[in-house]
């Protein structure tokens, strides 16, 4: 897991600041499963704790909104 990047998620201070790749590869890192893409929308899934996040690519960085949604289930969960 980058640990950089799962502390910029965990500490708020950059969501739209962060590496869209590295930002998917957390998603990963943090047990989801990539489900599939349609257009520039991708889908992962957490069969453990029955979680759900669509991404999409905003100039090579993650969405701001869905930085604080994956820090929400992080938190929730305690991932």
């Amino acid at each position: 897991m980058n640990q950089k990047t799962y502390n910029d998620v965990i500490s708020g201070k950059s969501d739209n600041n962060i590496n869209f790749s590295d930002f998917c590869n957390l998603i990963v890192d943090l047990g989801f499963s990539f489900k599939g893409q349609k257009g520039s929308h991708k889908s992962y899934y957490h069969n453990g704790i029955n979680e759900r996040m669509t991404i999409q690519n905003a100039n090579s960085k993650a969405k701001g909104y869905q930085v604080r949604q994956l820090r929400n289930i992080i938190n929730k969960h305690g991932l």
